[in-house]
């Protein structure tokens, strides 16, 4: 299978050759990253209207109406709602799982990997097998968002046109941002949202050669959205008022709970995820069994199938009682985890507004209950419930703020809004460290908090700074010798190896430096008699700050490096000094290049 270009389309083909022309002119830094922003804006807000009509039409085969789900499914017999979900993980599974394995889950993180690690670059093929994989995974009943799978889609967009164009590390990292945020702008039609997301969540960069671009990427995709998809709300909002100023400290307990709600989301997210993945059957075959498990579900409970924006646009107007919306919250988050668990493709961002919806509309139904004279009614909360918990699970309150306020247009709901989003972030935190984007990154040993040079010995690896020419003792060499051997060489420890040129132990400073002026020892001693057999080492295969955590163990000053097949086979040698000094020249080469 050929690799998707945008490069294929002659249009698109010419545009760049002229871009890349115009990019090598020694042009104002903030005009070509406009040019870009506008080419990338363009690009993420046809492939955001694109994706939209695609899961339409995967909809339309699956249920035969690309209309609101939760309205179709309730007319049709319980085995549509049964079997559909399971075709659909037949196709994704295999599709995410043999071509780009990337694609599976939510998205976010593999951009923010990407960011943080690779310089930005995503793969091209990410774009087409996400968009695939995600629109028949949604149009199949997958208890999934759009929003995820479009901030890849963006993302991988921005990126390939940056690998096209051959830009900077700085400049690569600027662009997919710029996708992630076109992706946000064109969904929701929050053209500050998404700039605000992308710089947030996705960069953690406010700096303003990096702002600017962002905002115009968001503003030409939301201009593209609205030109297609109409200048119309997400979601059906009720008219709000803050009724009473007793009311703000009733919305910083409504934080308290969205925070419980979304880290018992991310939680049970990651622990259905480790379940599926113990589960002994073929990778490619699981997104069947979750399709069953969420078809079952749904035969229950239909507002969990697909996106569930119609059954947020009726919690919102209070068409759900109490007991109903607090059952859709457990319902939402186990449906979620399995369809993404299981191997689906698609985003976690709308069923944290689901979530927010639902345990709002709850909450805000028993507190209404209880002081009808100072409390507005239940659906304010759940507005006001989306933003915290979206804000609990992604730990970017800004971005969730501006989001409901765009989507509302409503000034007056900024002061509760601001509070519990703000709330559910702090306790979020406290009740748990990582956000749900940040959390599948730490399980794969990535901390993008913890210091951009963690990240940068990350992005490099022991066989690129090793040296392969190791100077090794054999277990046999006297005392005598090995002191000869000392002396002429600028190690100070040596790897040991056996007789059949295997890693055996190895000798250090401290090992022979009593032995040394110990003459009964010379004649009598070898260097097997001196070596410790318990060696630390590492494998060609592992990446800087592996090397450097384990050198720093004991203060080494050498670690051995063995092959990733065979922990006795050596093939070379890594020092600190190595190590540094890798770290200095990449630290060099990007400030020297950067812009």
């Amino acid at each position: 299978m050929h690799a998707f270009s945008l490069a294929s389309i002659p249009m698109v083909s010419n545009l760049l050759k002229t871009l890349k022309k115009f990019s090598q002119i020694k042009a104002n830094e903030h005009t070509i990253m406009a040019v870009l922003a506008v080419i990338v804006g363009l690009a993420g807000g046809f492939g955001a209207v694109g994706f939209r009509y695609l899961i339409n039409f995967f909809q339309t085969i699956a249920y035969g109406s690309p209309s609101e789900l939760l309205h179709v499914v309730q007319k049709l017999p319980w085995y549509y709602k049964l079997w559909i979900p399971a075709i659909g993980g037949m196709v994704v599974g295999p599709l995410v799982y043999l071509l780009a394995r990337e694609a599976k889950g939510h998205g976010v993180p593999e951009v923010m990997e990407a960011v943080a690690l690779r310089g930005g670059l995503i793969r091209k093929r990410v774009v087409l097998i996400k968009t695939l994989a995600s629109a028949i995974c949604i149009g199949t009943g997958g208890s999934v968002g759009r929003e995820g799978p479009i901030v890849q889609i963006g993302s991988a967009i921005g990126s390939s046109i940056g690998q096209m164009l051959k830009v900077s590390a700085d400049r690569m990292r600027t662009l997919v941002g710029c996708g992630a945020a076109a992706g946000i702008a064109a969904t929701f039609n929050a053209p500050i949202a998404g700039s605000m997301f992308a710089l947030e969540v996705i960069l953690g960069d406010f700096g303003l050669a990096t702002f600017s671009p962002i905002v115009i990427s968001s503003v030409v995709a939301t201009a593209v959205s609205r030109y297609f998809l109409g200048d119309t709300p997400a979601f059906i909002v009720p008219a709000y008022e803050l009724v009473s100023a007793w009311e703000l400290p009733i919305y910083m307990v409504l934080g308290l709970f969205c925070a419980i709600v979304g880290v018992t989301f991310t939680r049970t997210l990651y622990k259905l995820e480790d379940l599926f993945d113990d589960f002994k059957f073929p990778g490619y075959l699981k997104a069947i069994i979750g399709g069953l498990i969420l078809g079952a579900g749904g035969l229950l409970v239909p507002q969990i199938l697909g996106v569930g924006y119609g059954a947020i646009d009726l919690a919102l107007i209070q068409k759900y009682s109490w007991w109903l919306l607090l059952v859709l919250v457990f319902s939402k988050i186990l449906a979620t985890s399995i369809t993404i668990g299981s191997g689906g493709s698609g985003g976690v961002f709308a069923p944290s507004l689901f979530l927010g919806a639902m345990a709002g509309g709850f909450f805000g139904t028993v507190v209404h209950d209880l002081f009808p004279g100072v409390t507005a009614t239940p659906g304010a909360y759940s507005i006001v419930g989306m933003g915290a918990v979206v804000s609990a699970t992604t730990h970017g309150p800004m971005a969730a703020i501006l989001i409901l306020f765009e989507m509302t247009g409503s000034y007056t709901i900024i002061l509760p809004l601001m509070l519990s989003c703000i709330i559910g972030t702090i306790a979020a935190g406290q009740l748990f460290r990582e956000s749900i984007y940040t959390l599948k990154m730490i399980r794969k040993g990535i901390n993008i908090q913890a210091g951009k040079e963690i990240n940068v010995l990350r992005s490099m690896h022991v066989r690129d700074v090793m040296n392969s020419r190791v100077e090794t003792v054999p277990e046999s060499l006297s005392l005598v010798n090995l002191a000869e051997k000392i002396s002429k060489s600028k190690y100070n420890s040596f790897p040991v190896l056996n007789a059949e040129n295997r890693l055996a132990g190895i000798i250090s400073f401290n090992d022979y430096y009593e032995a040394m002026f110990d003459e009964d020892l010379k004649d009598i001693v070898v260097a097997k008699d001196l070596a410790s057999t318990d060696v630390v080492t590492v494998s060609s295969e592992d990446d800087l700050y592996t090397a450097l955590e384990k050198i720093s163990l004991k203060d080494f000053s050498t670690l051995p490096v063995v092959s990733p097949d065979d922990p006795q086979q050596l093939v070379g040698i890594v020092t600190r000094r190595d190590i540094i000094g890798a770290y200095e020249k990449a630290v060099i080469k990007k400030s020297l290049f950067k812009g």
